[in-house]
């Protein structure tokens, strides 16, 4: 267990910029991974891939690179009789990043949603609070013993579940969580909104009342949204805030997917991210390391 990750939140609080990885779906299906089977199974069973992906970010200008540990909670590996193998894929996924991490390079310990719908949402079938805490606790005990230098809860549709993260993250170790939320973009209203309903500013002041060190968006829609949403939770808290949108919106064409953005359309709304108050910058879904690259590139000649 390190505490390095506490400088990540300090070198933001005095006003610089770090950057973030992009996708990991995006590059693990490139690599090979079918559809419908599980990508944390790869840091036992393609562990040269998944090192390939950290490596690639870190050489892109990634200062902060994620564990391939998405959906590495107990309650999502059970979808994969994979359940009893929680401990050992995570604390393999945090090795496989810190173990080509370059000196200056940190390590999230990716954690996202179990796919479970919370108790007051789908009643009788639901996850209780204590449930998902457990379930959070087990893994972040594992990411820790591997060696991450911070968390990152991401890509949350339901506070309950977010929250459950953070207090998961905070009761195992001391290391600082970033925790960031999906929106959806409603059309018909020009607001972006979680699936509970929240708004950017609502989400920004729960999730730092959890106890997260770092709050913000990812996935969704592209840089566009990410601007206004940062804007809005700026508008509430001095915090540090991280975002990492997706290259657009997926684009299928039979059975190929792929996203509006490529790395010089998506990184032209940068430089307005950072206006608005964004500290971190990565980008998720439809990304890759080009897309970093470009990013980073424009991260370096902000901070001269």
């Amino acid at each position: 267990m390190t505490s390095r990750g506490w400088e990540v939140v300090e070198r933001v609080k005095t006003g610089q910029i770090l950057v973030f990885d992009g996708g990991y779906g995006t590059m693990l299906f490139a690599a090979g991974l079918l559809n419908g089977a599980c990508p944390e199974l790869w840091n036992d069973t393609h562990a040269d891939v998944v090192a390939g992906i950290h490596r690639g970010y870190f050489d892109a200008g990634s200062d902060i690179v994620e564990t391939n540990t998405f959906g590495g909670a107990r309650l999502k590996l059970n979808e994969y009789a994979l359940g009893d193998r929680t401990r050992e894929l995570n604390v393999k996924g945090a090795q496989l990043a810190r173990k080509v991490a370059p000196a200056h390079g940190f390590v999230a310990g990716s954690i996202g949603p179990t796919s479970r719908l919370p108790q007051d949402y789908a009643l009788d079938a639901g996850v209780t609070d204590e449930e998902y805490e457990a379930t959070f606790r087990e893994q972040a005990e594992a990411l820790a013993e591997g060696g991450v230098d911070l968390f990152a809860v991401e890509t949350m549709m339901f506070p309950q579940e977010a929250t459950a993260a953070i207090r998961a993250c905070k009761a195992v170790t001391d290391l600082p969580v970033m925790a960031t939320m999906f929106f959806q973009f409603e059309e018909m209203h020009d607001r972006d909104r979680t699936m509970w309903g929240e708004s950017p500013a609502e989400v920004a002041k729960n999730l730092l009342a959890a106890g997260a060190d770092v709050v913000g968006m990812n996935c969704g829609r592209g840089p566009d949204r990410a601007i206004v949403i940062i804007r809005e939770m700026r508008a509430v808290t001095d915090a540090p805030l991280v975002a990492y949108p997706n290259a657009g919106l997926p684009v299928t064409t039979g059975d190929t997917v792929t996203y509006e953005l490529g790395p010089e359309a998506m990184a032209r709304d940068y430089p307005a991210l950072l206006d608005a108050g964004c500290n971190i910058v990565g980008a998720c879904c439809g990304s890759n390391p080009e897309h970093i690259r470009l990013i980073a590139e424009l991260v370096r000649r902000h901070r001269k």
